[in-house]
């Protein structure tokens, strides 16, 4: 690195450099980086600066994916092409992301995934390689943008466990997902998180003890997220494979396919978003029989909440749901020995069916589930949240009300439409619409669906009843 130098953005202190990437970028055409520099509408360089201030400030606790760039209002990255290969070149970036003058060299790495992974969607995009208009071709992009992150790795026995769970929970909830963790970290699994805060840093945390102790190398530690939610969800510091995907609903096919399980821990409504798209596609119809452990848990304090999940589930997806998942509450060892046995489950079956351990191809994910949702306040009214609907159809869309909660909480998109046209309205089913409303306020009161300290919470939803038989 060269050309340091210390200043400030507004009353936060801040380092500007030119730095040399960590490994891992290849050589950029200047195409490519005439488009990472161009500040224009069609440009990349928005998407860049966003997501690379998200990395720069890793372990910020705002969920407000703004606040940053109000905080470092003149913040800029440059990617140059040079004869001895490319430089990223920081202006006015957080302080924080330095130590006497050398970029943290975690996060040197995780800012050349993001440059890595803006270019090669961008790229395939505008060349047409991507084909997003049927599942087939859906399934083949996430397959493809994973492999040109290097993640996907053959030639190992199935051992990925992906956590999921809410960036906003208790102390009492945070050292339960550490002792999970280290729990999984003992009988040598790797973690899989969508990267940010709470639930998605307990278990790599203590995964990370009890690999050190278990003197294991090369540990997997992936998060993947998507650009409108990487800002208030900025990358953990334990996070050594980072991709961002190109929405919410590749990200959430990248976690099934390259998953050998799942483990929720508490959350609000992203975790319940998470939860009713992997139940959407065990219970279609074509999924019979493929074996995918999906294990709900939390400590002795959070039963009531997985109560609540539970009865919301049943209700509103039938009994037999409950052949899909099973919940275990404060035994963070009994969790671990059942993620094992289901795993093992999953290596017989892909044995049996020929399939890859790194990539779940077999799994059916219907194109419901694949098509991007954009959750405006048109599109929210229109969910067809009715009971007498096929089961993997009405989660696909109870998982949408959810995911456009998500975004009207913290996305940067979501946030202003509301604070445009007001809040979402949400309509189904009399007995589905109480519970739901339950649900939310319980997410509420239990501080689940921002970070404690800031303003008091102000719903962006309404639940509505008028479309009751």
């Amino acid at each position: 690195m060269n050309d340091m130098h210390a200043g400030k953005s507004g009353r936060l202190a801040t380092v500007s450099a030119r730095i040399s990437p960590a490994g891992g970028l290849d050589i950029l055409s200047r195409n490519e980086v005439a488009r990472l520099r161009d500040a224009s509408g069609s440009g990349l360089h928005a998407l860049l600066r966003r997501c690379a201030l998200a990395v720069l400030t890793s372990g910020n606790m705002s969920d407000d994916p703004r606040s940053i760039l109000e905080q470092f209002p003149d913040f800029d990255i440059q990617v140059l092409q040079q004869d001895r290969g490319i430089k990223i070149e920081l202006t006015h970036a957080p302080a924080q992301a330095f130590v006497d003058g050398q970029i943290i060299r975690g996060i040197n790495e995780l800012l050349v995934a993001v440059v890595r992974d803006i270019v090669y969607v961008s790229t395939q995009m505008e060349q047409g390689n991507f084909d997003l208009d049927d599942s087939v071709g859906l399934t083949h992009a996430v397959f493809e943008i994973l492999r040109n992150a290097r993640i996907l790795k053959a030639q190992i026995d199935p051992n990925l466990v992906v956590c999921w769970g809410g960036h906003s929970i208790s102390r009492d909830e945070y050292e339960y997902t550490k002792q999970v963790g280290y729990q999984l970290g003992l009988r040598s699994m790797d973690i899989c998180t969508g990267c940010g805060p709470g639930a998605m840093k307990g278990p790599m945390k203590g995964a990370t003890i009890a690999h050190a102790k278990q003197r294991r190398r090369n540990n997997r530690y992936i998060g993947i997220t998507e650009p409108g939610i990487i800002a208030a969800e900025s990358p953990n510091p334990i996070v050594n494979h980072l991709v961002i995907m190109p929405d919410i609903e590749k990200r959430l096919e990248a976690f099934v396919r390259m998953g050998h399980g799942i483990i929720v821990f508490p959350g609000g409504v992203g975790t319940a978003e998470e939860i009713l798209y992997l139940l959407g596609i065990l219970l279609h119809p074509d999924n019979a029989g493929v074996p995918f452990p999906l294990i709900l848990t939390g400590p002795r304090q959070s039963a009531a909440y997985f109560e609540q999940i539970d009865r919301f589930l049943r209700l509103t997806l039938g009994e037999s749901v409950t052949q899909h998942y099973q919940i275990i509450v404060d035994d963070p060892a009994a969790v671990a020995r059942a993620m094992v046995r289901g795993i093992e489950k999953v290596r017989n079956y892909r044995l049996d069916t020929k399939d890859a351990f790194f990539f779940n191809w077999s799994l059916n994910i219907p194109y419901a589930f694949q098509l991007p949702f954009r959750p405006t306040h048109e599109a929210m009214r229109s969910l067809a949240i009715h009971r007498d609907r096929p089961r993997h159809e009405l989660a696909a869309d109870l998982r949408r009300a959810f995911s456009g909660i998500v975004a009207g909480n913290v996305k940067e998109e979501g946030l202003r439409a509301i604070e445009k046209f007001g809040p979402f309205e949400i309509d189904g089913d009399a007995d589905v619409m109480h519970s739901l409303d339950d649900l939310l306020k319980a997410f509420v009161a239990q501080d689940r669906m921002k970070l404690p300290g800031g303003t008091a919470y102000v719903p962006c939803y309404r639940v509505l009843t008028s479309k009751a038989a």
